[in-house]
């Protein structure tokens, strides 16, 4: 009795292998595949070319890796600007930086009607003097006026707190030289800062001389 042929394994249709990704895809990555598919798009004629089946397959293990290892992207957010992140202006400094708008106050109306004295030792350091030299400079102008802005020498005609001769001299640091005293002692006080180079020294020399 004659029995079916036996069926070796070996001889069975092995089922056809994926192909292996090509080496220099693997090595490449997803940039060069990206690059690679959007080159086809203009090299369309090449593919009917000689070499042109190994290139299309290439094309299509790249479709494959994108579909594999590609993953979804992640909702970008809204890049913020610099000035987006910035603190609302603040108006009163706006103000201060703003020359267009007048000011709140400035260090003259503060001084108005102050002691002379008192606008004398705030205006010092414009000049380069220090504190120390007010009590020099206070010697000096209570010996020529007392510190009044409306003292006046009969015999030679000086005139202010600085006792400037003539008084309309004043007149290069404001044109009310005559009656406020700011404007007198700002002249005074760059007098004293040209001719002698600080108060004591201005006051060393009245002493000496009995004028300035």
């Amino acid at each position: 009795m004659s029995s079916a042929p036996h069926r070796s394994s070996h001889g069975a249709r092995r089922r056809a292998a994926k192909p292996a990704r090509p080496a220099w895809l693997a090595k490449a990555g997803l940039g060069a595949a990206a690059a690679l598919i959007t080159g086809s798009a203009v090299g369309v004629g090449v593919l009917g070319q000689p070499g042109a089946g190994s290139v299309s397959g290439d094309l299509g293990a790249v479709v494959d890796l994108q579909a594999v290892e590609t993953t979804p992207d992640v909702e970008r957010q809204a890049v913020v600007s610099r000035s987006d992140r910035r603190e609302p202006a603040d108006p009163e400094k706006s103000a201060r930086l703003d020359p267009g708008k007048p000011q709140a106050e400035t260090r003259t109306e503060s001084l108005e009607g102050s002691d002379p004295r008192t606008i004398a030792r705030a205006l010092m350091g414009d000049f380069g003097f220090s504190a120390s030299q007010f009590g020099c400079l206070d010697s000096l102008w209570q010996k020529e006026s007392g510190w009044n802005p409306a003292a006046r020498n009969p015999s030679s005609g000086a005139h202010g707190i600085p006792q400037a001769l003539p008084g309309s001299k004043m007149a290069s640091a404001g044109s009310d030289w005559a009656t406020n005293p700011r404007t007198q002692i700002t002249w005074g006080l760059g007098y004293i800062q040209d001719r002698y180079g600080s108060p004591c020294a201005a006051w060393g020399h009245s002493q000496r001389v009995n004028w300035y």
